[in-house]
């Protein structure tokens, strides 16, 4: 039910989510390394595959655009986090905070589009290997791309839509950066029903992503069993190195989105120390694991570490 009498105008909010933290500064210098780390390793994987032109293949594309979900991901929340850990700065302005909120919600959906259709990559590729080329080739991965963005930022349009017209009767967030839930819970209506509405899309695309990216191991992990033990080595790195970047990803979410609709309550510090591993680790890990575990960013690196080497 919506208060207008209660209601203010709002042209900025208060971040309050770490007020009960203990060591402010301790925990801002740990997000920001973690940061500084994301983005690099994720800029340096672009860089590799967009000057290589080995690299201008679908699957390195695939990883190319993950790293990009990860730049936005990590970076669409964790800059003011750092401002009101390190620099005390704990306002935003209202349309700042809305663009955040926009471009948050945005990324978390592509990163699950983007590990979904690696999936949908790595089957093909593995079923089947003589015809990988023909059938999934750079302009219909690139187009395939395109069409989950313009989804991605399809279903995003959903909250502005709903937070926009809607009163507010605080300018304090109890989160750690706007989303879609804190700036909700600022406003002068019962949010249970919004809520409600945001749970059934969010378990809808959850649901889908991870179904498809289960169907798709499930198809793979079949094929390896009828396959020799050499291919079932390399098919066996292929798969988990997906796999860590999936369970890195999906499982803060299934425990904030799921396993609270079962009965599990979370305070609201583990919510946020849930959601801030959510946005760092993902966008930390799957760089790592990508350049670690595919020879040809690993034989650059190495390549590039030994000229440095070699002129110092």
């Amino acid at each position: 039910m919506s208060l207008p009498n209660a209601s203010i105008k709002v042209t900025h909010f208060i971040i309050g989510g770490f007020d009960t933290v203990n060591r402010p500064i301790a925990v801002g210098v740990v997000i920001l390394i973690i940061y500084i780390l994301a983005v690099f390793a994720n800029t340096v994987n672009i860089l590799f595959i967009i000057f290589d032109k080995r690299l201008h293949k679908p699957m390195y594309l695939l990883v190319c655009n993950l790293a990009v979900v990860d730049i936005i991901y990590t970076s669409s929340a964790t800059p003011t986090m750092i401002g009101v850990l390190l620099a005390d700065v704990n306002t935003i302005s209202y349309v700042e905070c809305l663009i955040q909120m926009c471009v948050f919600h945005l990324a978390m959906v592509m990163e699950r589009f983007a590990l979904a259709i690696m999936a949908f990559d790595r089957l093909i590729a593995i079923i089947f290997p003589f015809h990988y080329h023909s059938y999934l080739t750079n302009t219909r991965t690139v187009f395939l791309t395109y069409i989950l963005w313009i989804i991605g930022c399809g279903t995003v349009v959903l909250f502005p839509a709903t937070v926009i017209p809607l009163p507010h009767c605080t300018l304090r967030l109890k989160y750690n950066f706007c989303d879609y839930a804190a700036i909700m819970r600022t406003t002068c209506v019962n949010v249970d029903e919004y809520f409600n509405q945001s749970a059934i899309w969010s378990f809808f695309i959850l649901f889908f992503t991870f179904t498809f990216i289960c169907l798709s191991y499930c198809g793979i992990l079949f094929f390896v069993k009828l396959s020799s033990n050499n291919d079932k080595k390399k098919m066996g790195s292929t798969l988990v190195s997906h796999a860590i970047c999936v369970t890195c990803f999906y499982s803060p979410i299934f425990i904030i989105v799921i396993l609270t609709r079962f009965g599990v309550v979370l305070s609201l510090d583990e919510r946020q120390g849930l959601l801030i591993g959510n946005i760092l680790g993902p966008s930390l890990v799957n760089p790592f694991v990508y350049c670690l575990r595919t020879t040809e960013i690993k034989n650059k690196i190495v390549k590039i570490f030994k000229q440095i080497l070699r002129f110092l």
